[in-house]
């Protein structure tokens, strides 16, 4: 189908403040017992270990019906409570959930995790369906506003699905619904059975979504429908409907040709030249281990269809495991002492960095785990002398007083390691970066990388546009927000060889990344400009420059590359303001863009795609994106 012309990105939604307060308790309640009716259980599931009140094991001799119970209480907490600090992980032990005529169904909130506790996808299967639909809000009081733009932060992972609408109404029953936007990956996951719908077309008609990520997973027909921009990675699917602005496939068996582009603005690499999947937990002969994958290089396809996941186990006993209760000086003397660490669900006040200084360390984030900087610490710093280190599932706040960073992977002295690996000396798997939106926060950089060999897998940087601090000066509150939350980048880059496979950086007040280092190679690139600059004045650089770009490659140098890259604008505050350039690189050879865009959301315009070629975007055509594909020309 071909997209809805599409609203601005993230206007202003209304807020729900006030806690809601549910009898949901921690991991396999005693309460869950069969009545004496009741068919005999299987053998009891294997005794977790304590991971917390946020934490909810489920083992497949739970009766349907209070699983769904249970995922739903949490579902109602979660729905609305973007800017809460509620964290929440479902673990299904290995087993099959729900049957033909008693589907399992249920649906996933705001910082909410769903994983199965399999060594493989196949040994947690869901007969039914694990979904996110539109969140439906209203400007008045009676007409409703049901769109998936801000459904952030959630995830599933480590299952098989097999697609059972049976009780659901027709329009409902059609699919298997993942209706979410940035924040809310999709890794190993087998969907059977039925379509994988990545828009939800049942709530309000069809709406938009924007900014997904899947990996590691298999699908058969994938309606895209109204999503933005996707990164689909190291996967197979059937057919892929729709392309919208920015659709990216990487090693992915039966992705779109790029062909016709940009009348399908597909852009599809055979392979993923260098790929490592995120570390995940699973029960096997009882005992409860961390997998943590072999980096792959020039991978196509799943790393599970053919056989095992290769890389290594580390026991639980390994780690740290830690509740958000625990000052940071108990989480960085565990690393200190040469233990990993395993974050349960919550929001940890981070006062001091967690310094990684063992080669081989795994940093593991349940449900949405967050870190938020207190009194301007930097909460996580990878040494330079640390290698294969990899750091996943985590959630970084910026706090109120101003931090250098809110994370730093330093380099050697002498600019790094200076040879080339197939081990990626850090690996960021779903760390997400945010400053403001539940509170005040402020920072210089959210993400430095000065290391060599860094794999960046799927990152979402974000200065906000929305909250909940109160602003009021300004369209929506954001001239107070463009003086209060203050951060002038999203990432720089300063290492070599450094690899990204999803990068999102929205909203940040000067160039949103900046990459110094050598032989960059990025697989999707998406960014806003800030809708908050008050004016023109505020958005013009000291040499006269309109405007600082999305992405901007150091005019030093030499060797870069990055396929399927937008830039969008959307200057609600002053509707007048223009930005030169979205992407800013330098004219050689050695430095090139592969499907490159700008779109203007609503207001405002930016007059070139890159270093002054590609038509100009403003309000004159919302929504109606500007291509070049390729930079320089391709002879």
């Amino acid at each position: 189908m071909n997209a809805p012309h599409p609203h601005p990105r993230r206007t202003p939604l209304r807020t729900v403040t006030a806690a809601l307060v549910l009898a949901v308790g921690a991991l396999v309640p005693a309460a869950l017992t069969p009545t004496a009716d009741a068919a005999p259980r299987p053998a009891p599931a294997p005794a977790a270990p304590d991971l917390g009140d946020q934490v909810v094991v489920v083992d497949p001799s739970m009766p349907t019906a209070e699983i769904e119970q249970r995922a739903d209480e949490i579902w109602q907490q979660q729905v609305d409570a973007e800017m809460s600090e509620g964290r929440w992980s479902l673990l299904f032990l290995p087993g099959t959930y729900g049957t033909a005529d008693d589907p399992l169904q249920i649906k996933v909130g705001y910082y909410t995790e769903v994983a199965g506790l399999g060594a493989s996808p196949s040994d947690v299967v869901i007969n039914g369906k694990v979904e996110v639909y539109n969140r439906c809000l209203s400007d008045g009081p009676t007409q409703p506003y049901c769109v998936a733009l801000n459904n952030f932060w959630r995830s599933m992972s480590n299952l098989t699905i097999d697609v059972n609408g049976t009780g659901q109404d027709g329009c409902r029953a059609s699919a298997n619904f993942w209706a979410a936007s940035q924040a809310s990956a999709l890794r190993r996951v087998d969907v059977r059975g039925g379509t994988l719908s990545l828009m939800d077309y049942c709530t309000d008609g069809p709406q938009f979504a924007s900014g997904g990520y899947l990996a590691d997973s298999r699908a058969g027909t994938v309606v895209n429908g109204s999503q933005q921009q996707w990164l689909t990675r190291n996967s197979e699917v059937a057919s892929w409907s729709n392309g919208v602005w920015n659709q990216v496939f990487a090693g992915t068996v039966g992705a779109p040709s790029e062909a016709t582009f940009p009348t399908e603005p597909y852009t599809t690499l055979e392979r993923t030249p260098l790929s490592r999947e995120k570390p995940y937990l699973h029960v096997t002969d009882g005992a409860w281990r961390v997998r943590v994958p072999a980096p792959r290089t020039d991978s196509l396809g799943p790393d599970w269809t053919t056989g095992g996941t290769s890389g290594r186990d580390l026991p639980l006993s390994s780690f740290h495991v830690a509740s958000p209760d625990q000052p940071a000086r108990v989480l960085a003397t565990a690393l200190a002492r040469g233990k990993n660490l395993l974050l349960t669900p919550g929001v940890y006040d981070v006062d001091r960095s967690l310094e990684i200084r063992r080669s081989g360390t795994v940093v593991l984030g349940l449900g949405q785990a967050t870190l938020t900087s207190v009194r301007g610490a930097t909460p996580v710093v990878v040494d330079a002398k640390a290698s294969d280190v990899v750091v996943a599932g985590v959630t970084i706040d910026a706090g109120l007083r101003e931090s250098r960073a809110l994370m730093h992977i330093e380099g050697r002295r002498g600019h790094g390691r200076g040879h080339r690996t197939s081990v990626p000396s850090t690996t960021l798997n779903d760390v997400y970066f945010r400053v403001g939106g539940p509170h005040v926060g402020r920072t210089r950089t959210a993400l430095v990388v000065d290391a060599d060999d860094v794999l960046i897998d799927h990152t979402w940087v974000w200065r906000a546009d929305h909250g909940i601090e109160g602003f009021t000066a300004g369209v929506s509150g954001d001239t107070d927000r463009w003086h209060t939350n203050t951060a002038p980048v999203g990432v720089v880059v300063n290492g070599d060889r450094v690899r990204a496979t999803g990068l999102f950086v929205e909203h940040f007040q000067q160039h949103n990344t900046i990459w110094n280092g050598e032989d960059g190679h990025v697989v999707l690139y998406q960014n806003e400009l800030p809708y908050d600059p008050p004016s023109q004045a505020d958005w013009t650089r000291p040499d006269g420059t309109l405007g600082w770009t999305g992405y901007k490659v150091s005019d030093r140098v030499q060797r870069h590359q990055l396929f399927g890259g937008g830039v969008y604008v959307f200057n609600r505050n002053d509707p007048t303001i223009t930005t030169d350039n979205g992407f800013e690189v330098p004219d050689r050879a050695g430095v090139r863009l592969h499907h490159v865009m700008t779109v203007n959301l609503d207001a405002g315009s930016i007059e070139h795609v890159v270093n002054g070629v590609g038509a100009r975007v403003d309000a004159t055509a919302p929504g109606v994106p500007s291509y070049v594909a390729d930079y320089p020309a391709v002879p």
